[in-house]
């Protein structure tokens, strides 16, 4: 596989495809987009990702985005002991499924709080959406503790991009007033994650920049 290159952003999903390239060793580079100054919207960034948005990769077969796809991509394009590959058709499907409910239950339920002008302008409808979503989003992780988190990783034995993903999720916990220490499962894997040389090159990499600030996307008129 070829030399790629990750467009991210601090504290966005976007991490767990950079987490996933460093552990497996991959060649890339990432690229960190400031929100605060709108860069994801610029036209320069819109020719690689038209959607606006993190994360992107750019490859020599093309761009992907959408973490499920990218965290998939790089499972298999880089196989290596430590990290499962997702080629056998039932962990792949397992992971599918995994990722799936993280990208269009918990973090749709997570973006209720921090950007809900996506769903409705009514400000009173806003505010009950952000109002409801750190319940919804509890009620996920008490689902994937009890239910997901075959543990020690989330599909079993074998670390996974399952887990990366899970891992950048969990970050979210604080900002919605969530305690980790609710789940111990997903708290010891994410400091089980934490405590990875390649986990913490990753993470230091971003310290210097603010997290994403929330900027309405335009409407058409």
């Amino acid at each position: 596989m070829g030399h790629v290159t990750l467009y991210s952003t601090p504290g966005s999903c976007a991490v767990a495809a950079h987490l996933a390239l460093e552990l497996v060793g991959a060649d890339y580079d990432a690229v960190q987009l400031d929100f605060s100054r709108n860069e994801q919207r610029s036209e320069v960034y819109l020719r690689t990702n038209p959607k606006g948005r993190v994360p992107a990769l750019v490859t020599d077969q093309g761009v992907l985005t959408e973490t499920p796809a990218i965290l998939q991509f790089i499972a298999q394009s880089y196989p290596t002991p430590e990290m499962a590959s997702l080629r056998e058709p039932w962990q792949l499907a397992k992971a599918c499924e995994f990722h799936s409910y993280l990208g269009s239950t918990v973090h749709v339920n997570y973006a209720h709080k921090t950007r809900p002008y996506r769903w409705a302008d009514d400000e009173a409808a806003q505010a009950a959406m952000r109002a409801k979503a750190p319940q919804n989003v509890a009620d996920c992780f008490a689902l994937i503790e009890r239910e997901m988190l075959r543990g020690p990783w989330v599909l079993g034995a074998q670390l996974s991009v399952c887990d990366v993903y899970l891992f950048t999720i969990a970050q979210w916990l604080p900002s919605a007033g969530i305690s980790i220490a609710a789940y111990p499962k997903v708290d010891q894997l994410v400091r089980a994650l934490a405590d990875m040389p390649a986990v913490q090159r990753v993470m230091e990499a971003y310290r210097s920049m603010p997290p994403p600030v929330i900027i309405p996307e335009r409407r058409p008129r």
